[in-house]
């Protein structure tokens, strides 16, 4: 059977609802601190808001993904989007009679954060059921390409325009974007209402407790000592990545003396780059074989990231991005596709939600840390955070090699 096969008519419902799903994303994003901005001048109270919208990954990625396990995957993403319409019409609403404040924002925020979770566990849970073993890093490439595109070039600039415009422009467009993403996830086939009696039947699903399971998945986790250790180095070389992320506008404004209002144009080399490394993935994991793919493309990444912090200008470092952003595109793209094929996908939700919980917990500490090595200089971050990436990465390089053995043979052509 070729690679090049179709992904089939259900595959493009989901990606049709995760566009329209990614273009209120772009809107939101923009939109929600500008309006924080508009409602207080505080810089900690308007930084609270990112803080509130990551917060239910640490909080309730795990208790989460064990409800998901329990249900049909495409119900569940109904529901969270279902949250979400809700949220957004609120939001909506509340700016349209002006009644909109600091406290109802976080509220909301908070709310749509934890849809969020929901969300994005269904739908990578739903993937491995609608594609084949040999269609996952096309179908994972093809989601990211997409969300970035709607998301990054679409969504957010149109936020700004929208937002200048009438301040509740955006939030009513993100909401019909969300009603859409909903009308489009319910066309999926009812099929797969059912596709988990497959793995596992309603009498067992009964015969256990939510927390019996949940223990199970952090078990399964636990005892997987393969698993367990991708797990703990993803999320050590991520501690590290958001250590230089973390004071990047200090860096543009005061070290390279970049004017603000080209602030956008600078970060759109991340959106570009990801694009490109989307495209390249599947082809590059073809051609060199899907795990010195990952062990080079991380490589790479890491050694971009340290480069930022030699760069004369923001020419060169606008390059560096967008090379490095390519590079680690290649690495999660595959990383998710090689997570679709070990992790059964009756445990998915639950180990893809306690990984979320390791990896994007770490996060926080490691801009934290990229904070306290700013005081420092404002390159610091970026020659230990891209240093101690690549030794981490050079020490686990024979690791991800040997992931090649887990995965399913080539199918019969």
């Amino acid at each position: 059977m070729s690679k090049n096969q179709p992904l089939g008519s259900t595959f493009n419902k989901i990606w049709s609802a995760s566009l329209a799903s990614n273009i209120a994303d772009g809107l939101l994003k923009t939109a929600a601190p500008l309006l924080a901005a508009t409602l207080t001048q505080d810089p900690v109270l308007v930084s609270l808001l990112a803080a509130l919208v990551m917060l239910p990954w640490l909080l309730f990625a795990i208790p989460i993904g064990g409800l998901i396990d329990r249900m049909d995957r495409r119900v569940a993403i109904a529901m969270a989007n279902a949250v979400r319409l809700v949220m957004g019409a609120i939001l909506a609403l509340t700016v349209v009679f002006e009644v909109i404040n600091i406290p109802i924002l976080y509220a909301l925020a908070f709310a749509i954060g934890i849809a969020e979770v929901a969300y994005d566990t269904a739908s990578q849970s739903l993937l491995p059921l609608v594609l084949k073993k040999e269609q996952l890093e096309r179908g994972n490439a093809r989601m990211e390409i997409g969300a970035v595109t709607v998301g990054e070039f679409i969504g957010a600039p149109l936020s700004g325009l929208l937002y200048a415009s009438a301040i509740a422009l955006p939030f009513i467009s993100a909401t019909l974007g969300i009603g859409l993403a909903l009308v489009l996830i319910l066309l999926v086939p009812v099929k797969y209402a059912h596709a988990m009696a497959v793995m596992k039947t309603k009498e067992q699903i009964a015969q256990t407790s939510f927390l019996e399971d949940l223990r199970f998945g952090i078990k399964y986790l636990w005892d997987d000592k393969i698993l367990l250790r991708l797990v703990v180095f993803t999320a050590t070389v991520g501690f590290f990545f958001a250590s230089t992320g973390s004071t990047l506008v200090l860096f543009l404004t005061q070290e390279l003396k970049v004017p603000v209002a080209v602030f956008g144009v600078v970060f759109t080399s991340a959106a570009f780059g990801s694009i490109l490394g989307s495209l390249l993935a599947p082809r590059i994991s073809k051609l060199l074989g899907r795990p010195r793919a990952m062990a080079i493309g991380l490589l790479a990444s890491s050694a971009f990231t340290l480069a930022d912090g030699f760069v004369p200008n923001v020419y060169w470092l606008y390059a560096f991005m967008l090379l490095g952003s390519a590079s680690i595109s290649v690495w999660n793209i595959l990383l998710m596709s090689t997570y679709h094929q070990i992790i059964p996908n009756e445990l998915f939700g639950r180990i893809h939600g306690t990984r979320r919980t390791l990896v994007w917990g770490m996060m926080p500490l490691g801009a934290l840390f990229g904070g306290l090595l700013a005081t420092v200089s404002l390159r610091t971050p970026y020659f230990v955070g891209g240093t101690m990436c690549i030794l981490l990465t050079l020490l686990g390089f024979r690791f991800i090699l040997s992931l090649g053995r887990l995965m399913d043979p080539e199918p019969a052509k």
